[in-house]
């Protein structure tokens, strides 16, 4: 995984997927109170979500804000089947894919997705090179505050499928089947579209990688 630097962008505590259950249950008797705890527990990851889609503070704000005011109208329909995180992650992606069809700002990159149904050694590799520099430098927590800087950078220059992708595995940690229900898309096509996705991160920061300096420039035009 691309270790803690991305994932220490969203600080805040995620909860149980039975207490979350049970919190829905008391909301779908009346209890406000209880839709406010949820809200209240992700309503800083939605928005981060969203922020790394939009790429714009106000635009990701008010997504946020409809992705919860559409999940309470929405929760007496609620049958359980999906956590509840799992489904306000749904609600917000598609909000925010609406909203960049909309406003004609998606990217249009596209990448082979044809990869076997289980990851191969080579899904798998490329993404050492972060963790063991992020693991092993003396000056972990320096090179930890720059590489989240280029991590930002990177995930901004991605296609939205890419930034979702990443940005609900490393920073969430959802699962592959949580990722397939998120997104709507066979286990298969999560597993690729992950490839592709840290395989386009590290060409982005080959040059901070490979430099001698933390700093090397990335390439803006690649």
């Amino acid at each position: 995984m691309i270790d803690g630097a991305l994932r220490a962008r969203v600080p805040g505590s995620v909860g149980g997927a039975g207490d979350d259950r049970a919190l829905v249950e008391r909301v779908q008797k009346g209890d406000r109170d209880a839709f406010r705890v949820l809200v209240e527990r992700y309503q800083r990851r939605v928005y981060s979500f969203a922020h790394a889609l939009l790429k714009n503070t106000e635009d990701a704000a008010d997504v946020t804000q409809e992705a919860f005011v559409k999940a309470f109208r929405s929760l007496d329909g609620f049958k359980g089947d999906a956590s509840f995180y799992t489904w306000i992650y749904r609600i917000t992606n598609n909000l925010c894919i609406d909203h960049l069809r909309r406003h004609a700002t998606a990217e249009t990159i596209e990448y082979d997705e044809a990869l076997p149904d289980e990851p191969t050694a080579e899904s798998q590799a490329g993404v050492g090179v972060l963790s063991t520099r992020l693991g092993t430098n003396p000056q972990r927590s320096a090179l930890r505050h720059e590489l989240a800087e280029k991590l930002e950078e990177a995930l901004g220059r991605l296609p939205e499928k890419h930034r979702a992708i990443l940005i609900l595995r490393e920073v969430d940690g959802l699962s592959y089947e949580e990722l397939a229900e998120t997104l709507g898309i066979p286990k298969g096509t999560v597993m690729s579209r992950l490839f592709h996705a840290r395989a386009k991160m590290q060409e982005i920061l080959a040059g901070y990688l490979e430099g001698d300096a933390p700093a090397a420039a990335v390439n803006e035009d690649e």
